[in-house]
């Protein structure tokens, strides 16, 4: 049992592929990086994505952290927000490695398959204002997306 590094509501949680520690989103638009031995706490931090900047930082528009899915292959992961997109991030180099703009909606759900060539995320509606909220605009669907390997391959 650990106390949540993320301050607001969480969303999502995600083992890595090496099962050596876990993802945390949350829906401040952040994603902690957590491991589970305690001599790799240095290793374990935080860092904010999903956000639409203005000129005024205290003004950015800020996402929930829906989903986030660990390749199986790189041990790279995809987040996916309400802000209807998905990134790529290398969790070693701390860095993005691809983003994908607006798909329609918010996203939901997402996943790799076993090999990790093919990525899956779900759109729709994700109740965030209630039942008043879903107007029927946004139709609930399930997009494939193929992968290649210089999108997720962590950066030398």
């Amino acid at each position: 049992t650990t106390e949540s590094p993320l301050k607001w509501q969480t969303r999502t949680v995600s083992c890595f592929a090496k099962k050596d520690g876990y993802s945390i989103g949350s829906i401040e638009g952040r994603v902690g990086i957590q491991y589970v031995d305690a001599k790799l706490k240095d290793k374990c931090f935080s860092f904010k994505c999903h956000r639409d900047a203005t000129t005024n930082p205290a003004e950015a528009l800020v996402y929930s952290v829906n989903s986030i899915t660990h390749h199986p292959v790189f041990g790279t992961f995809a987040t996916g927000s309400n802000d209807g997109s998905f990134m790529f991030w290398d969790k070693d180099a701390r860095q993005k490695l691809k983003s994908h703009a607006n798909v329609g909606g918010p996203i939901l759900s997402t996943a790799f398959n076993g090999d990790g060539k093919l990525f899956a995320y779900a759109i729709g509606y994700d109740w965030a204002q209630g039942y008043k909220g879903n107007t029927g605009s946004i139709k609930n669907t399930i997009m494939l997306h193929a992968v290649t390997e210089e999108d997720v391959k962590p950066k030398q």
